[in-house]
């Protein structure tokens, strides 16, 4: 037997206006966030993961956070590798409002976007909190109407691994200046590298690229993060050719090179510790002596 004829299951008219009472209730009790997609520089053909990525746009809508009593997860867990922080966090977006605001301007032909992406990030401001987006849910709830109003993200505390931040955001992209490895270029006062610069440094066989994270200009260093290669291969900076700012055109050698350790890392510490009690001229340190 069909279904009832006198009793529809879901107008257009309802269905609008039942999702514009969801995007209205969203923007009383939500939270104003930043939807930071992430752009695929170079995606392993195998394994299909992504080795390098960047966030170059952020865009700000209302979402609300499910979580009423605090964050999911498990919490601040104390690890043989010091306190971890593992919170998470639902979230909840209109599609209507996320369809105009974000999808509207990232989606492309040979990249369609539908939909939030796995992997893609939410900044809280309300917390100074990133998240990443683990799974995507997007049939809850279960067709009211006979429509599907709302995306509904479950998220995890984004861990920082030296991924590019140039969103325009400045409380988002400070987490590149804080926490990026970068390499310190003693290169003298008076230049004109502004942050965000790309430079570069040709030497015989090959060529190393770098982003400009801050220039100390009284004590003459210029601190470069994402810095790689053109061979492929890992090659500190030298003292020996010129770095030369591709937009402002400044050239100028370092004279010394070093490294700046991100903020909690404790390659120092582990250093200074084994010097105590591991005895390095020994030829086999963690077996038997010979």
């Amino acid at each position: 037997m069909a279904t009832n004829l006198y009793f529809t299951q879901g107008t257009l008219n309802e269905q609008t206006l039942y999702e514009d009472i969801v995007i209205e209730s969203l923007k009383m009790y939500g939270q104003d966030v930043y939807y930071i997609p992430r752009e695929i520089v170079n995606r392993d053909g195998i394994f299909q993961d992504d080795s390098v990525s960047r966030f170059d746009n952020a865009y700000r809508l209302e979402m609300y956070i499910e979580n009423i009593d605090g964050f999911d997860g498990e919490g601040d867990l104390f690890t043989k590798f010091g306190v971890e922080i593992r919170d998470a966090a639902t979230f909840v977006v209109a599609r209507r409002r996320w369809h105009n605001t974000v999808s509207l301007y990232e989606n492309e032909e040979d990249t369609p976007f539908y939909r939030p992406r796995e992997g893609d990030l939410i900044y809280l401001p309300l917390s100074g909190s990133m998240f990443e987006i683990q799974k995507v849910d997007t049939e809850q709830p279960f067709y009211q109407l006979q429509n599907l109003p709302i995306f509904k993200m479950r998220c995890e505390l984004f861990e920082y691994n030296d991924e590019d931040f140039d969103t325009g955001v400045d409380t988002i992209d400070v987490v590149e200046k804080n926490h990026a490895y970068q390499n310190v270029l003693t290169v003298g006062s008076n230049l004109s590298f502004d942050e965000g610069e790309v430079v570069r440094q040709v030497n015989a066989t090959f060529t190393i690229n770098g982003e400009v994270v801050k220039y100390d200009e009284p004590n003459g260093k210029l601190y470069v993060a994402h810095s790689a290669a053109t061979d492929g291969e890992y090659h500190d900076w030298t003292t020996t050719a010129a770095v030369e700012g591709l937009t402002n055109g400044e050239s100028v050698t370092p004279t010394q090179v070093g490294e700046d350790l991100q903020d909690g890392a404790q390659n120092s510490d582990f250093d200074t510790i084994g010097d105590g009690f591991v005895d390095f001229s020994e030829s086999n340190p963690f077996g038997d002596t010979q």
